[in-house]
């Protein structure tokens, strides 16, 4: 029978069940092509293969004709699509293991394969949302967060904005319909920034009633 590993969660990608103030918009994970393409760099490894199995090509054809150009060649196609597969294997559980949740609130990233986390960012925290969109439509969204907390790079890849060194910024890495899911954030964020903030006010001592005291040159009237 097939097992879920994720049946522990009472509700999907979530680590519990929203409030009823919380509203979820928007649920998906990364498109595993998309992520095999812009972060487990496909088009790296078919070029590399590629000048490899022309290299040993062209000097198996020197050294002894067509014969030779294919002994040498091969092993080194095989090896690339040996890589790619393996490659393309990892992109697919990535996006598998993967839920990306949109609230009312917050954006929600379950996130990793063997070991799951399960990061939390409310829109408080979002300091700003930079969109990268592709010609298919898909894209990643980092968020830049606020305050001292800092996220391991290892810790999020491959959902993490790329070529950012300065400080790491999760993302919705390699999602569909990213300009879709970008509005509702924005939305969303908007919304949740206009409303106000009720804070408690501060306890205040009892204060002590006034005492009269009598006016300068007169005397108190003695009790009869």
């Amino acid at each position: 029978m097939p097992h879920d590993d994720f049946a522990f969660e009472p509700q999907e990608g979530l680590p519990e069940r929203l409030p009823q103030t919380e509203v979820m918009l928007w649920q998906g994970r990364p498109s595993a092509w998309a992520l095999f393409r812009g972060a487990y760099g496909l088009r790296w490894i078919v070029g590399y293969f590629a000048v490899v199995v022309l290299w040993r090509a062209a000097a198996g054809w020197l050294d002894g004709g067509f014969a030779r150009t294919l002994a040498m060649a091969i092993p080194y196609m095989v090896l690339g699509g040996l890589a790619l597969a393996v490659t393309g294997a990892m992109a697919w559980v990535a996006a598998r293991t993967t839920v990306y949740t949109v609230t009312t609130a917050r954006v929600v990233m379950r996130i990793g394969a063997a070991l799951t986390v399960t990061l939390n960012l409310p829109y408080r925290q979002i300091a700003n949302a930079a969109l990268d969109l592709k010609k298919d439509g898909t894209g990643t969204i980092a968020f830049e967060t606020l305050g001292e907390t800092k996220f391991s790079a290892l810790m999020l890849w491959p959902h993490l904005r790329p070529w950012h060194f300065a400080r790491t910024q999760p993302a919705l890495r390699c999602i569909p319909e990213a300009a879709k899911v970008a509005r509702l954030i924005a939305e969303a964020a908007e919304a949740r920034m206009s409303e106000p903030v009720l804070a408690p006010l501060p306890a205040r001592s009892p204060q002590r009633a006034p005492t009269q005291s009598a006016p300068t040159g007169a005397h108190p009237i003695p009790a009869e």
